[in-house]
Formats: structure tokens, C-alpha cells, sequence
């Protein structure tokens, strides 16, 4: 099996650091997004939507959704245990995954698309929107400080796959300069610190 990827993208670092947690080994293949390589119609016929990263597995098989990807290998590694233990850690780690995804990665991204240029060759970009959303990324901040003020992790003392998703989309957003603040988040600071000095953070 391989998995195409841009290795700068979030979500793909938030499958690389998953498959570190579990440690598995997958070929990688680089897919330049940066060039458009993933708007082929070769690629498409992996992806619909044209994103990475995409899992191919032995059959020819495509699982494309950063998340897919990480069930499918817990489905078949399920130790260490990253999306929850039990039925009410299950779902608090699919809550705060969502949340990574809607209050983090959605808002950071936006503001990347639409306030970096970097894709104005192919997209329409309305600069007010990116701003918007950068500034909903970081008032979202303040919410994770208070959550993380009585927890460890997401999921209170459980590290799992949340925790990974909501890294990734939170360290992505330094490319527009939205980062959390020493002085006004220190749970979060110290939550990211605690994360970062994983080695899966440098998978």
C-alpha cells in the first residue's frame, strides 16, 4: 500500500504522525499540490475532490479523508487505542475531532486559500472571507485555553487522534501568522509543547 501526499499539508502530517503513534511504516509518494499535480485526471480518478492524502491500498483501492485513513489503521491496529477506549471516550474524541476539523482546520484554511495567493491561479479568493476566518481560528483559541485549564488532552487525561488532528491544524496556521499566545494561553502553550515533544511530532 502507499499513500500520496504533500508532506507541508496538515492533514497529511496528521496521518504521518498517526501511522508514527502506531508504528507503521507505509510508503509515501509526493503529490505537488503546490503545481497542481493533484488536479490531474489521473489523480482525480483517486480522489473526487482532488485532495491528499489518499491511501492506495494492494487491491487498487482508494481511501481518501485524512480521518478514513486513520480508522482504517486502527481498524486493523487498534493498540495503541486512538480514537477512544470505551463508548464515552469514542465519543469524546469524535466531538473534539470535529471540532478540530470545523472550529480549527476549516477556519486556518480558509484563511490561508483566500489570504496567501498561493492558489489564485485556481480559485476564486475573497480576501475579507480568509481575514474573517483567520480571526474565528483565534478567538477558538480562547475556548481550547479554558477546555485545557482541567485537562491534559482533548479528551482529558487520553491522548488520542483528536489531539493529533487539532496539532496539525493549529501549527499549519503559523503560515498566516495565527499562533497561540504565551501570556493569553498558557494551557494552550503548554498543551502544544507537551505535544510537539513527542517524537511523533516530527514524523
Amino acid at each position: 500500500m502507499k499513500i500520496y501526499e504533500y508532506a507541508s499539508a496538515p492533514n497529511c502530517r496528521r496521518v504521518r504522525m498517526f501511522l508514527a503513534e502506531k508504528g507503521l511504516e507505509v510508503e509515501y509518494v509526493p503529490v505537488d499540490i503546490a503545481k497542481g499535480e493533484n488536479l490531474s485526471a489521473e489523480f482525480r480518478t483517486k480522489d473526487v475532490n482532488a485532495k491528499v492524502p489518499v491511501l492506495e491500498l494492494e487491491d487498487g483501492q482508494c481511501i481518501a479523508e485524512s480521518v478514513a485513513i486513520q480508522r482504517y489503521f486502527e481498524e486493523l491496529h487498534p493498540e495503541p487505542a486512538l480514537f477512544g477506549r470505551d463508548a464515552k471516550e469514542k465519543a469524546v474524541v469524535e466531538m473534539w475531532t470535529r471540532r478540530a476539523d470545523f472550529n480549527m482546520m476549516f477556519n486556518v484554511g480558509m484563511c490561508f486559500q483566500h489570504t496567501s495567493g498561493v492558489f489564485k491561479d485556481r480559485m476564486n479568493v475573497f480576501a475579507d472571507f480568509g481575514e474573517d476566518a483567520g480571526r474565528k481560528a483565534l478567538k477558538f483559541f480562547d475556548v481550547l485555553d479554558q477546555h485545557l485549564s482541567d485537562h491534559e488532552y482533548l479528551a482529558g487525561d487520553y491522548f488520542s487522534a483528536a489531539d493529533i488532528g487539532m496539532l496539525c491544524s493549529m501549527d499549519f496556521g503559523k503560515v498566516v501568522n495565527l499562533r497561540p499566545d504565551a501570556e493569553k494561553h498558557p494551557n494552550l502553550v503548554r498543551w502544544r509543547e507537551q505535544l510537539k515533544a513527542r517524537p511523533s511530532a516530527k514524523a
